[in-house]
C-alpha cells in the first residue's frame, strides 16, 4: 500500500521501557536503541504478513545489517512508552535502507534517530542474493 505521493506510509511500532533497557540511573542505555530499532523492523516485516522464520524456510533468505547511523536527541526513561517507527527510504536488488525514529509517545519528543542499511543475504551462504519481490508491493521502485 503506498501513500498519494508514492511512498510508503509510515510504520510505527509502540513499546515501553522496562529495567532490563536502563542504566542504573534509568535512563535507557545506548545498547537498548539497536533492540528498539531491529524490533520495529521486525514488526514492519509482520506488519506486511511475512514472518522472518517463515521467510528463511521458505525463500532461504534472512536480513542482516550492513551499517547503520545513530542520532541520540534526548535521553528515553525508565517507564516511557515510545513509538519506534520504519520507512523504506531507498531499496536496491539486494539491500533496504531504512529511516528510522523514536519519539516518545506522550509528547511526540523525537528522542533517537537512525539511517539503517539492511542487505538480504542467502541463508546457507550468506551471500547477497534478491529481495523476495513478496516483500516489495507497496514499496516505491527504486
Amino acid at each position: 500500500m503506498t501513500s498519494q505521493d508514492g511512498a510508503e506510509p509510515p510504520f510505527s511500532w509502540r513499546t515501553r521501557v522496562y529495567w532490563e533497557d536502563t542504566d542504573a540511573g534509568g535512563v535507557v542505555y545506548h545498547a537498548s536503541y539497536l533492540r528498539f530499532f531491529e524490533r520495529a523492523r521486525t514488526e514492519w516485516l509482520r506488519a506486511r504478513g511475512i514472518d522472518q522464520l517463515r521467510l528463511r524456510e521458505d525463500s532461504g533468505v534472512l536480513f542482516v545489517v550492513r551499517d547503520m547511523r545513530i542520532a541520540f536527541r534526548r535521553a528515553a526513561r525508565l517507564d516511557d512508552l515510545l513509538d519506534v517507527g520504519a520507512r523504506v527510504a531507498a531499496w536496491r536488488a539486494a539491500s533496504m535502507a531504512f529511516a528510522q525514529h523514536i519519539v516518545r509517545a506522550d509528547d511526540g519528543v523525537l528522542i533517537a534517530e537512525a539511517d539503517v542499511r539492511v542487505a538480504c543475504v542467502d541463508a546457507a551462504r550468506f551471500v547477497p542474493t534478491a529481495i523476495p519481490e513478496a516483500l516489495l508491493p507497496g514499496i516505491p521502485a527504486p
